[in-house]
């Protein structure tokens, strides 16, 4: 039976274990606060971003509920992050997802659920760099009052090396560690959530005086999640609703690098989330009642505008000077993103490295800036890859990864949900608290994305879901979707063959300790 080395490093104090039975990752302990997690969570999310890609999008897909779509993609996120909490507090590792799911379920459906989380963050990382491209190149346009600078950015080539500039930008801030990280993302986050509290404060305005003949008036109505016209729209919009809140596990990825690493992160995840259903909720009613929701002119779901709404509603809501503010506030909130995203995916295959779920050179921490330096390039040279080659083959690489992402953030989601309830089983009669938050709660949530997951999946072999799009007759969001959970079980089956004694449960099990910080 192969032993995995968990001999402490210098300067780690461990809690709950014996000498000797636990070790570090070698990542820089005490580096994050509760207002740093929460920030990185909201940062990672990128709230203005996910608004100018999926505001035109939703409302499509279910016109003026889009505000319901809005909540009823918050309910299982909550649910999933109480999981998330439980979780944590048992066991904070920065392999967060993978981690938990092996303990629970096993090597193989952990290692699954550790790609899950690995491609979605990919497949997020190239669609931030695309978009700020694509607002870097707006932005210069609109600075220089020259059209055919903007244009540059339907270049291909252009549009991709400025892409791939930007996406090793951001590897390289998130190579230096945490610190610069924090620094960074303070003055982005800060900048984005003024400039969009700016917008909603203007298209409130804008509504009131009845500037744009598509405006609406309030109504109740648009809560009403049940007034979706059909279950494939209703799923269609909740795919998208749930990518909108999609990173703030970010929080939890830090766990080894936080002060009071059992709760603080569970704490910054419901702040993340608090802030992110409050600016969703302000922004999408204030659009709706501004402009309104349907296809013609500046509505939301005009098809020409749908896939980048700020872009369009910039200068007739704000106005030309504070418009190009919008423009910075975008390409803030995807830069920001670019950088954090970074955070969950280098640290899940540190976990998946150092408990021989992967290569051991994936395992290397750089001994200066404490982060996992060669996965986070890994990342990065990834997420170029994947960009090029979807731009190169793909007119609709934005829209139909972004339909692609809803599949994998469901399936490794709700496993973690499952792996909760599962792994607390014997907990669940303790108390009421016990029964809801590790058990009730947790499959609720899980249920509701698996239920979600399992529609997408079905709706998403149909040519004319996501951008309509085909590749031999079939749906191009469902080739991209289902390929890379195929492309997952591949190169676990490869692993398998390279790292025998992980996938045996022989590395890590239910009882391999988990290293708890004193603080």
């Amino acid at each position: 039976m192969t032993q995995l080395d968990v001999r402490p490093q210098a300067g780690d104090t461990v809690s709950g274990v014996a000498d000797g039975d636990v070790r570090g990752k070698g990542l820089g302990k005490g580096s994050v606060g509760l207002v740093g997690s929460a920030v990185i969570g909201i940062s990672t999310v990128a709230p203005v971003y996910c608004l100018t890609s999926t505001l035109g999008s939703t409302a499509g897909e279910v016109g003026m509920q889009m505000p319901a779509i809005f909540l009823a993609g918050f309910l299982p996120m909550l649910l999933v992050a109480f999981a998330y909490r439980e979780l944590n507090k048992a066991m904070p590792d920065c392999g967060t997802s993978f981690t938990w799911t092996v303990k629970a379920f096993g090597p193989r459906i952990g290692w699954m659920c550790g790609w899950g989380l690995v491609i979605a963050t990919i497949i997020v990382l190239s669609n931030l760099a695309g978009v700020a491209t694509s607002y870097f190149w707006l932005l210069a346009g609109e600075i220089t009052g020259n059209p055919s600078i903007a244009a540059l950015d339907d270049n291909k080539l252009v549009h991709i090396a400025t892409c791939l500039t930007l996406i090793a930008l951001a590897t390289a801030i998130s190579y230096r560690g945490m610190t610069a990280t924090k620094g960074v993302q303070y003055a982005l986050v800060g900048l984005q959530l003024v400039v969009l509290a700016v917008f909603v404060a203007m298209a409130f305005q804008k509504a009131s005086a009845g500037t744009f003949d598509t405006g609406l008036d309030f109504s109740w109505s648009w809560m009403n999640p049940f007034a979706v016209e059909s279950m494939a729209a209703f799923t269609a919009g909740l795919s998208l609703s749930i990518f909108m809140y999609w990173g703030w596990d970010a929080c939890l990825a830090t766990n080894e690098e936080t002060t009071g690493s059992t709760k603080t992160p569970g704490r910054a995840s419901l702040i993340a989330m608090v802030v992110l259903v409050g600016s969703y909720l302000a922004t999408g009613v204030a659009a709706q009642m501004a402009v309104g929701s349907g296809g013609e002119g500046l509505g939301l779901a005009n098809e020409e505008t749908s896939d980048n709404v700020f872009a369009a509603l910039a200068g007739p809501v704000m106005g030309p000077v504070l418009g190009i503010l919008l423009f910075v506030a975008v390409l803030a909130s995807a830069a920001a993103s670019l950088q954090t995203t970074f955070i969950p995916v280098a640290r899940t295959v540190l976990a998946m490295s150092t408990y021989e779920a992967l290569p051991p050179s994936y395992a290397k921490v750089h001994p200066r800036f404490k982060t996992p330096g060669r996965a986070t390039v890994m990342a990065g040279a990834a997420t170029g890859l994947f960009y090029t080659v979807m731009t190169l083959v793909s007119e609709n690489v934005l829209t139909d990864t972004i339909f692609a992402l809803g599949l994998m953030i469901c399936f490794y989601y709700s496993l973690t949900a499952f792996a909760c309830a599962w792994y607390f089983r014997a907990e669940l009669r303790r108390s009421s608290r016990d029964l809801f938050f590790k058990g009730v709660f947790p499959v609720l949530g899980g249920v509701l994305l698996a239920a979600v997951f399992c529609k997408t999946l079905f709706d998403m072999w149909d040519p004319s879901y996501g951008s309509g799009s085909t590749v031999l007759g079939v749906g191009s969001v469902f080739i991209i979707g289902v390929g890379l959970l195929a492309l997952g079980l591949v190169i676990m089956f490869v692993t398998e063959r390279r790292s025998p004694a992980f996938f045996r449960g022989e590395v890590l099990t239910k009882s391999t300790p988990a290293l708890v910080v004193e603080d």
